[in-house]
This record gives structure tokens, sequence and C-alpha cells, in this order.
């Protein structure tokens, strides 16, 4: 199997990102939709793709979420969506880009990032169920709902998480 680097995502990288998430979806296109609009808008803090000689073969956004209620204070990313070839998949390349990723995110200075998805999945990278935190999100989702501090603590960080609206109506 050949060297896989990550390194930041380009806008010459636009292309094989859409078709990267559109292939590990199945061909679902919400999710090549909403890092489209994520990088178009230049919401995508910390954007990472996996590469393969000069073949984009995963990438992984991160994008500021906003906080509504007493913990408004702190800053927030929210990861997703996050996507590997097919053929590339099970190597740990999805792993490598949200640890990475979850390491930019820190030396940028965000006190945390959120996840909707499979707890099994993501408690492998700290992730834990974000209503222990008190945080809530606009999809009323629990159990799937995960956050990750990635500077101090997250006593007092209650509040509604939202994502930007680009998560919203993707056009599929």
């Amino acid at each position: 199997m050949s060297y896989v680097r990550i390194r930041p995502f380009r806008p010459e990288d636009a292309a094989a990102m859409y078709e990267v998430h559109r292939r590990a979806f199945d061909g679902r296109l919400d999710e090549p939709h909403i890092a489209a609009r994520l990088h178009a808008a230049g919401k995508d803090p910390v954007s990472l793709v996996a590469v393969t000689g000069d073949a984009v073969v995963g990438h992984v956004v991160f994008s500021p979420v906003t906080l509504d209620g007493p913990g408004a204070d702190f800053t927030m990313v929210g990861l997703g969506p996050v996507g590997v070839l097919p053929e590339r998949q099970g190597a740990g390349i999805g792993s490598r880009l949200i640890r990475e990723g979850l390491a930019a995110c820190r030396s940028a200075g965000y006190d945390a990032a959120v996840v909707l998805g499979h707890p099994a999945v993501y408690q492998r990278f700290g992730f834990e169920r974000a209503g222990r935190s008190g945080l809530g999100n606009e999809y009323g989702v629990d159990d799937e709902f995960m956050v990750v501090s990635l500077r101090g603590s997250l006593i007092g960080a209650q509040a509604m998480v939202r994502y930007q609206p680009e998560f919203g109506d993707t056009g599929a």
C-alpha cells in the first residue's frame, strides 16, 4: 500500500474532495454538498485531505458551531463530514484525519469539538456523550451527539449547540 500523507485542503482539491464524500457515502449527496458549501462559505477553519501521490483519498472538515446559553463563551467546532474512498477504508486513514484534525483544532485555540455520529466510532478519539456536559443540539439527538475537550474542562458548558446553516438544505 502506498504512503498516505495528511495536508491542509486547498481549493484545487474541491472536485476530488466532493468525489471522496460521494463515494464514501454510497452515492449520497448530502455529505459532499455540506463539505462543498462549508468551503465555499469559508466556514472551514480546519480542513484536511489524505493524499497518496497526487490523489486525494480522504477528507475531513471542522466548522465553527454556535452556542446558545450560559456556556456560550466556549469556542467549539463540529467534526464532519469525514470520508475515505471505499477502496482505502479500513487502513486507518479516517482515524489519522480525525486525530490530526483534532490536534489542529486544539492548536487553533478551540475549546472542544462536537460530532453527530456512532458512539462506538468516536469514543476511540475521546468523544463522550455531550449531554453529560450539559450540551444539547438542534437535532434533538442524545447518544449520538458527542463532545471532546481540546483545552481544559467543559464544566459550565451548558448550551444548545447549533451547526452552520450549510448543514441544512443541501440541495441533494
